[in-house]
């Protein structure tokens, strides 16, 4: 009895209770359980201890005595027992029972335990609650320890239940749970550092970065050092959104004094990438990376990979000053090769994010050059030259120009020499060639040593190795370009040799490099010709000679060149399009994918070079030549290009043959409004100067098939593609077509309906001067302001195009300058002739125009200004002078076949914003309810999207949100509010990193009612231009009374009834 109450404890094992020898099992509420041997073993699975009052003590002895009456039992008849089989040896072995004082077996702590009375255990006398400091504590198995009260007797129970260790996707990636973290294998976090690099951009979407932390870090104090070295990786990917924490510089710093190479490796790569984001970070580590560079007991492989992490210390000059004296240590003192490599590249990048050290690097790296006999350190030396002279080329003096030329002079690998001319020609296209010479004064050995870069470049034109001499003429057409002295100007001869035996030799080889040579020399081609127009006949000439005889690839090349040079001046002579045309012919007869884009080059180089309308001969030949042997998409192509240069005839016929062609709705529509839109720019090259009826006739018919054209774009735009460019611009045309065509009609009212003779007498006594001119007076201010409200149409145009091109945009600025030239003419001539201003409107030359349409519009502008001002000066308004002066320039301006530029058919950049509110209805119609003393926090999140080729034309350098709430329903009693609390407009501008931005707004909504709040996004690029790209999100809000103010208001409402009662018995009672 003694020993059943020292063992007062019963286990609980899958809801059945157990003494602690594990020999006998009962169920709940089941006073005499039936006996299962060898079936409890403590400390396995998951088990529940429990203690009791004076029925567990009870309990105990009860087990104890059938223990005892059972093993006596036993005792008498062994004959009858059954062999021991070994599962049952082994049941039995397990389940011997622990002594009293001894350690049970499993995980489980002992001190849960008590020990008491005589060398045996004590059951607590009453229930215990569990401690408030703990309820739950954690077994060292990584299990959780739950305290839960129960039981009869008011006792409490101890769980033991096994942690779980895994990975839970949380924000952006997936993340390493608290709790299993350390249970976790290795692969699992090399999964999530792995998810976590490739989602690099996106980490900054992650709304709650401590709990995305807490979960990683926690691995950090693991006793593997892999598991270790993976977190330390995981906390430099993490560096962008962690810069500043504490804890992460803490541990980057001790992993450093590691003695696992794999942890300092970690190590090393977390440190690179926290310095280049935290200010503290690099000015605390710069130090101790200095202490293990230059410590003995680092090894060199370590050294090379500790060094990079310097040419992040560029946050404040002296950082940056203590490291390139480290550096300069470093370069003296180990002159291995890959110590000076490392040690010299590291050098200047910090010179280059530092930008105060670059020319003493720069002297550095030519001191290399000219003196290290190794060849892969001459190669970096070139490396990090060509690196500077890209970021910093005004920073290089004359000296560094001359001792790099002194090199390349004196080098006899022809590799070391076009690393070093690809240098000389990236500076020869920057202000530093432009110093070069300018500095060249002085002594007479100084006059000579200054033409040494002129001397390397004659020397290289003529190269064996097509790379140095296409650097060397480049470097002579910069030279040509940039330089105006007279002392250079037999350059161009020389330029234009080299160009032309460069020429030669490249059009005959079909080799990639012979291509990328020749696409250089294209270039270096068209940039002298534009800088040297007298030099433009030879040029064209060589070319025309040399397309007969070159290969197909090199003949693209050529024509894109020959059409460049075509655009900016006339040089193709009719006698240069028979030539042509003779070509055209022999290419036509093969269908190659090479033949088929140079049939569209030499279409294009047709085009460009008819000033005027193509020739029927021409068109024959070109439709004889897509019948016979192009596909469709041929035929297309050159009808683009057709529109692109303002031959419209003959992109109609194209795009009328192509109709029956398509498969799909959509392009069957698309083609067709191409076609309306020819023929209608084709209606209106039959006007005539001095014909205005038939002026109002041609643009009656250009305007009936500009409506048609417009139908089917419509039809042709889906919700991939808007096609809203397109519309918006032709909606434009037609608008203007008929602003043309009324104030066409306006100015032929003067004779049908002059003024009256008293006119006179009715503008002196009204004060009003114009009134003397009848009614035309008022029908002109009218035209006025319609073309002034076109013009600011197509300057909003002109901001919603973000992704256009530049020639686009040149001719949407084009219709606008027509626009306001008209509305300046009206002004100065009828309305205000004595405040008109002419300075402002003066061209200030041709020498930036880019095509011939340009070319052409300017000449307009610049003639109808001329007859505008000498008429403003001459003869007082209003004249039939006047208006013939004014339908002369709509016809003038007519007269010039518009240009469908590359925007309108193709999309070379593609970028869209998508924005996100919060917070935001489940359902978009009902509003979020806000009480009306309270403010409400709108978030905006955007990402921007990119096509294929992010920035190719222009880049976001901001986004600019503007958020605005307009009351739509009142609800309520009229209150007098102030103006200011009655509407929301508030600006900010994000800038996107990695292409997402967020930001937060605090509306304030006093007036009950349903509000309408409005945000619109826009872009602002790199030269600080705003474009309204959109887009434009709307929610509603309804403002609600607060309880408090709706309490009191009711009782005052409840209270006014009663007051107006007693007021009356009061009345009454007077009676």
């Amino acid at each position: 009895m003694l020993e059943g109450e020292r063992r007062g404890l019963t286990y609980k094992r899958d809801g059945r209770t157990r003494d602690h020898t594990g020999h006998g099992e009962r169920g709940p509420g089941e006073p005499g359980g039936r006996t299962t041997p060898g079936r409890g073993v403590p400390g396995a699975g998951v088990r529940r201890y429990s203690r009791g009052g004076t029925e567990g003590v009870a309990a105990a002895r009860r087990s104890s005595a059938r223990h005892s009456m059972a093993s006596s039992a036993q005792a008498r008849t062994p004959s009858r027992q059954a062999a021991p089989t070994p599962a049952t040896k082994r049941r039995a072995k397990t389940s011997s029972a622990p002594l009293i004082g001894q350690r049970p077996r499993g995980r489980e702590r002992p001190s849960a335990l008590r020990l008491g009375g005589a060398g045996g255990r004590r059951a607590p006398r009453g229930p215990r609650p569990p401690a408030a400091h703990s309820p739950r504590g954690r077994c060292r198995g990584g299990g959780r320890v739950r305290m839960r009260g129960g039981g009869g007797d008011g006792g409490w129970r101890r769980e033991v239940v096994p942690g779980r260790g895994g990975v839970r996707r949380a924000g952006a990636g997936r993340q390493l749970r608290p709790h299993g973290a350390r249970q976790g294998n290795n692969f699992l976090r090399l999964c999530v550092l792995k998810v976590t690099q490739q989602s690099e951009k996106h980490l900054e979407k992650i709304l709650n970065v401590d709990e995305f932390v807490k979960r990683v870090f926690s691995v950090i104090h693991s006793n593997d050092p892999v598991a270790r070295a993976i977190t330390l990786r995981m906390l430099g990917s993490m560096a962008s959104i962690i810069p500043e924490r504490k804890n992460a510089h803490h541990s980057i710093r001790q992993s450093l004094d590691s003695h696992d190479n794999v942890e300092v490796e970690a190590a090393i790569f977390a440190a690179a990438n926290f310095s280049a984001q935290s200010k503290d970070f690099a000015a605390g580590i710069c130090n101790k990376i200095s202490e293990m560079i230059q410590g003995l007991a680092t090894p060199v492989d370590l050294k090379l990979k500790l060094i990079p992490i310097l040419q992040h210390m560029h946050h404040d000059a002296s950082l940056a000053s203590s490291s390139r004296q480290l550096l300069q240590q470093l370069v003296t003192s180990y002159p291995s090769t890959k110590m000076v490599i490392v040690t010299l590249h590291t050098f200047t990048l910090l010179a280059a994010s530092s930008l105060v050290d670059i020319p003493k690097q720069v002297q550095l790296l030519l001191q290399y050059l000219k003196n290290d006999p190794r060849k892969a350190v001459k190669r970096l030396a070139i490396q990090d030259l060509k690196l500077l002279a890209n970021k910093t080329p005004h920073t290089w003096t004359r000296e560094n120009i001359q001792a790099l030329c002194e090199s390349a002079l004196h080098t006899p690998y022809d590799s070391l020499k076009l690393g070093m001319l690809s240098v000389l020609s990236t500076l020869s296209g920057t202000i530093a060639i432009k110093q070069y010479f300018s500095s060249a004064t002085g002594t007479a050995a100084t006059t000579a040593r200054s033409f040494d870069l002129v001397k390397l470049a004659q020397e290289c034109c003529y190269h064996n190795n097509r790379g140095i001499a296409a650097h060397g003429v480049r470097i002579l057409t910069n030279i040509s370009a940039s330089c105006q002295e007279k002392d250079l100007l037999p350059l161009e001869q020389d330029a234009v040799f080299g160009l032309e035996s460069l020429l030669v030799l490249c059009s005959q080889d079909g080799s990639p490099g012979a291509q990328a040579t020749l696409k250089i020399t294209l270039t270096c081609m068209v940039k002298l010709v534009k800088s040297r127009p007298h030099l433009s006949q030879s040029v064209v000439e060589s070319l025309l000679t040399q397309l007969h005889s070159a290969q197909d690839a090199a003949r693209i090349l050529m024509c894109h060149c020959l059409a460049a040079i075509a655009m900016q001046l006339p040089v193709l002579a009719d006698g240069m399009l028979g030539d042509l045309m003779d070509l055209y012919k022999v290419i036509g007869r093969s269908a190659t994918d090479k033949k088929q884009e140079l049939l569209v080059s030499l279409a294009t180089v047709i085009f460009v070079s008819s000033q005027k309308a193509l020739s029927s001969e021409i068109k024959t030949v070109i439709k004889q030549q897509l019948e016979n042997v192009s596909n469709g998409w041929t035929a297309y192509r050159i009808a683009r290009q057709a529109s692109r240069m303002g031959n419209h005839d003959m992109a109609r016929e194209l795009y009328q043959s192509l109709l029956t062609q398509v498969a799909s709705e959509h392009f069957y529509f698309w083609l067709n409004s191409l076609k309306e839109f020819s023929h209608a720019e084709q209606c209106l090259t039959g006007l005539q100067e001095d014909n205005y009826s038939s002026a109002l006739s041609c643009i009656a018919e250009a305007l009936k098939s500009y409506h048609k054209g417009i139908a089917s774009l419509t039809a042709a735009s889906t919700p991939l593609n808007p096609l809203s460019f397109q519309c918006g611009f032709v909606k434009l045309r037609i608008d203007l077509l008929q602003a043309f065509s009324q104030l066409i009609c306006t100015c032929n009212s003067l004779k049908t309906s002059p003024p009256p003779a008293i006119a006179t007498t009715i503008a002196m006594t009204s004060g009003n001067d114009l009134q003397r001119c009848g009614r035309i007076s008022n029908q002109m201010k009218l035209s006025m302001e319609e073309f002034r409200n076109l013009a600011a149409r197509y300057g909003d145009l002109y901001q919603s195009s973000f992704d256009a091109d530049s020639a686009t945009l040149r001719n949407v600025e084009l219709q606008q300058q027509s626009c306001l030239l008209i509305s300046h003419a009206i002004e100065a001539l009828i309305l205000d002739p004595e405040s008109a201003n002419f300075q402002e409107y003066t061209s200030n030359g041709t020498a930036h125009v880019e095509s011939e349409y340009e070319r052409r519009m300017m000449s307009v502008f610049n003639r109808v200004l001329e007859e505008v001002e000498s008429l403003n000066r001459k003869y007082a308004p209003v004249s039939y002078l006047h208006t013939a002066c004014l339908c002369s320039a709509v016809i003038a301006l007519l007269k010039v076949p518009l240009s469908f530029q590359r925007y309108f058919f193709q999309k070379l950049q593609s970028t869209s914003i998508k924005l996100a509110l919060s917070p935001s209805p489940r359902n978009p119609a009902e509003p979020i309810a806000v009480q009306n003393n309270q403010q409400l926090a709108l978030k905006v999140e955007g990402v921007v999207q990119h096509g294929s080729k992010p920035g190719l034309f222009r880049k976001i350098q901001s986004v600019c949100l503007n958020v605005s709430s307009v009351l739509q329903s009142k609800s309520g009693q009229d209150y007098k509010i102030p103006i200011d609390n009655m509407s929301n407009e508030m600006e900010q501008r994000v800038e996107p990193h990695n292409d997402y931005f967020s930001t937060q707004f605090l509306l304030n909504f006093v007036i009950l009612g349903t509000h309408n709040i409005t945000v619109e996004s826009s872009v602002i690029d790199s030269n600080g231009i705003v474009w309204k790209t959109g887009p434009k999100t709307t929610i509603f809000v309804k403002s609600l009374e607060d309880p408090y103010s709706q309490q009191v208001r009711l009782q005052q409402q409840q209270g006014q009834p009663s007051s107006q009662q007693q007021q009356q018995r009061t009345a009454y009672s007077r009676f």
